[in-house]
Parts: structure tokens; sequence; C-alpha cells
């Protein structure tokens, strides 16, 4: 599969066949995501895979408990349908959490690195969403779909100690992988026209 048809092919996919994933294919898709370009090639990025279906479900319990006590009291349907696409990955047989270390900057010498971190737009979460794309993009290649995943950081805190992730580093983001289970939908996207500009 070329790269256009693997960019145009890629769907966010939230329903999973519960076929486990072979290991190789697992490692092959990190390593491909590891070879993103990252601020002064600092690679910031650590992967760790979830396969244990009892942990997944532990994880999702742990993020649905964090949802309803963020939205506690809410009257609407919010919470519910925060509480389901924060937990989309409970029935997914690999969720892949990254974790990223501060990168340091020749800068830092003589400005504070949140400062420069600042003005630079925070190259490190640049870096990890090419590390995702990369992920993304090799999983359709592979015949496997994947969703990537932001709700489930409310509960950042309580996952990073379940995972053993420790200062330096800090979870950024995770994605959830499985064959799929269905035709996901297709989203419009926008028109070109509508997102370009040429200053010529």
């Amino acid at each position: 599969m070329d790269i256009r048809t693997a960019i145009e092919n890629r769907r966010s996919i939230r329903k999973f066949k519960p076929d486990p994933i072979p290991l190789t294919d697992i490692k092959e898709l990190v390593r491909r995501a590891s070879l993103a370009p990252s601020v002064n090639n600092s690679q910031p990025w650590h992967f760790i895979v979830v396969t244990k279906k009892e942990k997944i479900a532990d994880i999702a319990q742990m993020v649905h408990k964090k949802v309803h006590a963020v939205f506690e009291g809410d009257k609407t349907n919010v919470t519910k349908t925060v509480d389901y696409f924060s937990t989309i990955f409970e029935k997914a047989p690999v969720v892949i959490f990254i974790a990223a270390e501060p990168y340091e900057a020749i800068a830092d010498e003589l400005i504070p690195h949140d400062r420069i971190d600042e003005m630079r737009q925070r190259p490190n979460i640049q870096s990890l969403g090419a590390a995702v794309e990369n992920l993304l993009l090799s999983a359709v290649e592979m015949g496997y779909g994947a969703c990537w995943l932001s709700g489930l950081m409310v509960a950042r805190a309580e996952l990073e100690q379940t995972l053993g992730i420790e200062a330096p580093f800090e979870l950024m983001t995770a994605v959830a992988l499985g064959l799929p289970d269905g035709e996901p939908g297709r989203r419009k996207k926008k028109d070109l026209a509508e997102i370009f500009t040429l200053i010529d």
C-alpha cells in the first residue's frame, strides 16, 4: 500500500475484533512510530503496550470513575458522551500508551526552558503527534484499525501510577489498536479551498 492510499483510508476505529495482534506487528508499529522527526532529535518517547485484557479493563474502570468524578452533578448527556469516547479502548486487544521526557535546548542556558518551549509552540507535543501519525498510518498499511485517544488523559495521574511511569517521563497520549469490527463511517473533511492559502 502506498502512502497516499494509507492516508486516504485512515479512519478512527472505535470497534475492534477480539483477535490478538502478533507481538512482531506491535513492535514493528512502535519501530515505525519511533522514526518520526522529533525536536533536536531528542526522541523523547517511550511506548508502554498493554495487551492483557484484565489490565485494559481495570484501566477503563479507572477512567470511567474519573470522568464521572469530574462531571459530577451533570444533568445533561455530556458525561455519558465523554465517558464513551474516553473509554472506547476498553474492547481493543492492544492499547499503546506513550510517555515523553522533556527535551533540552541550547538556549536553556540563556532563557528558562518553559519560556523557550512556549515560544516554540511545544515541540515535544509536536514530536509526539508525528510519532502517533506514523503509527496510525502504519496500522492502516498493515491491515489494522487504530484510534488516537485523548479523553482518557482525564485520569493521567492514576494511569501513570498503574503503568509505572515516573519523572522525568509524563504520560502524553495513547492509541487503541486492533482488527476493525465493521466498516467505519466517513466524516466529511474540509475542502482544500477552505484550508489553503497561497502567498506568492
